[in-house]
């Protein structure tokens, strides 16, 4: 049976929000960030790289990238061709290559060389919007943090917990439904699901581990 989220009141919402959590939970005890790192700066610089290219990619190339140019004020100091070079296969590298070094410009200069936890001060970091910093936070600093990605976006707005499209407004809706200590391990929780069964072209809506509470909003196709 369908439901209903049109006559859902804020409460109803709430409960319905908690109970995607819980089953999400059990579906994905483990999930985290898939990008590879040992240090804050590790990550943010993944996060920057990962715009338009896959998490595994991401894997491959920095490695050699944090070997060769290890911190901020190593790679503020690296010959743009080289930076570029070691990013060139997760594509638009010129473009990722300026972000990641104004970006470490900006750590090493205004913060010692070490990435800030505050949710201000990181979105005054060149090329760090709202959602790399509070995948940052989330991950790296075990702050409350949503970050909204085209997974998140997508799957918030197919449980009926959003009506929006702006990252923003999501990551708003969604922490007014969860408590704190849900939002980071939820927003983990969403990308492993879209990414294994809820896809955007044809979520398997049979295998589903939230399905009953899932309005499919948008669905047409049921697998």
């Amino acid at each position: 049976m369908a439901l209903n989220v049109a006559r859902e009141s804020g409460r109803q919402r709430a409960v319905r929000a908690l109970a995607i959590a819980r089953g999400l939970a059990t579906a994905y005890p483990d999930a985290d960030c898939e990008l590879r790192h040992r240090s804050p700066w590790q990550l943010l610089v993944a996060t920057i790289l990962s715009a338009q290219c896959t998490d595994k990619m991401v894997n491959q190339v920095t490695p050699s990238l944090f070997r060769e140019l290890p911190t901020p004020k190593a790679l503020a100091a690296a010959a743009p061709e080289r930076v570029e070079e070691l990013v060139r296969r997760t594509g638009f590298f010129r473009q990722k290559t300026r972000a990641i070094q104004a970006a470490a410009r900006a750590v090493a200069a205004e913060h010692g060389n070490k990435v800030p936890r505050d949710m201000e001060a990181l979105t005054r970091l060149p090329g760090v919007g709202r959602k790399t910093a509070n995948v940052v936070r989330g991950t790296a600093f075990g702050e409350p943090a949503i970050f909204v990605d085209t997974h998140v976006n997508r799957l918030a707005n197919r449980l009926g917990l959003t009506v929006s499209d702006d990252p923003e407004r999501i990551e708003a809706d969604l922490a007014g439904l969860l408590p704190p200590a849900e939002w980071t391990k939820f927003a983990h929780r969403l990308i492993h699901h879209g990414r294994r069964i809820c896809l955007a072209r044809k979520p398997r809506c049979s295998i589903c581990p939230v399905g009953r509470w899932c309005p499919r909003i948008g669905v047409t196709v049921f697998a």
